[in-house]
């Protein structure tokens, strides 16, 4: 009975984002947060603050549009989003349970760089092959000026930042403090990525998503760093920007095989 809350927050993200059924979704939400009070009240406070955040996104067009106005809105709506449930988890419910650890005061060792690195060669080798086979890079805007190739920078870090501050600093921190870390790992990474998959990866994008956003988890909870998963979410971001310009323009950074 308690992983049901839970699982139909997940299933709320995927009708949601993945289908765009959004009255079911919403119905779904509303019991999940419903039965999660039901069941345990801090497990309902905790699963409202999420929902929240799911809900001001949906408000807005998710998408690939890189004009400042459409990036000013959909990048309000994702602050929002974030400050919603930590505000709330701070001053309403005064349980502190949304933070962002920056500063830990633990260095990173050879692994923690030679992992970086790794993320890297994953990217350089994979992301090409998935953009362009498939034809989903033409699911962003072509940047062929320097304007264009400056708000698509702009907007691939934005968002990977915010990927982490949400689903994995909100979300899977939330859940986890319910569920145990890969039933929360799961269960955030089936709603992050039907985000993404709204956004744009489509085809065999959630094969690549689903992994990266477990592995995401996972490394938050051995490193307890934001720091570090965001680091290891730009640098995937970068080589993402580096191929959707190339994609586009082949005489741009022809710097991979496919």
């Amino acid at each position: 009975m308690r992983l049901l809350p839970g699982v139909l927050l997940s299933l709320s993200g995927f009708l949601m984002f993945g289908l765009h059924w959004r009255p079911g979704a919403y119905l779904v939400l509303v019991a999940a947060v419903g039965i999660g009070f039901v069941v345990d009240r801090s497990l309902g406070r905790d699963l409202s603050l999420i929902g929240f955040g799911v809900v001001v996104v949906s408000l807005v067009e998710v998408s690939t549009n890189i004009e400042w106005g459409h990036m000013l809105v959909m990048g309000t709506a994702l602050v929002v989003a974030v400050l919603g449930p930590y505000l709330g988890s701070r001053y309403v419910y005064r349980d502190h349970a949304v933070r962002f650890p920056v500063l830990t005061g633990k260095r990173w060792g050879k692994r923690e760089y030679g992992y970086l690195v790794g993320i890297v060669a994953l990217g350089y080798f994979i992301l090409p092959v998935y953009m362009v086979s498939t034809g989903v890079y033409e699911n962003w805007p072509a940047a062929t000026d320097p304007d264009a190739i400056f708000r698509l920078f702009l907007g691939t870090n934005a968002l990977g930042i915010w990927d982490e501050l949400f689903f994995i600093c909100t979300c899977f921190a939330l859940l986890r403090r319910h569920y145990g870390m890969w039933t929360a790992n799961i269960l955030q990474a089936v709603i992050f990525t039907s985000f993404l998959w709204e956004l744009g990866f489509h085809a065999w994008g959630p094969l690549l998503i689903f992994p990266f956003a477990l592995i995401q988890g996972l490394t938050f909870t051995l490193t307890k760093s934001l720091s570090f998963v965001v680091a290891v979410h730009l640098l995937f971001d970068f080589v993402l920007f580096l191929v959707l310009v190339h994609a586009h323009t082949r005489e741009w950074f022809p710097i991979f095989l496919y």
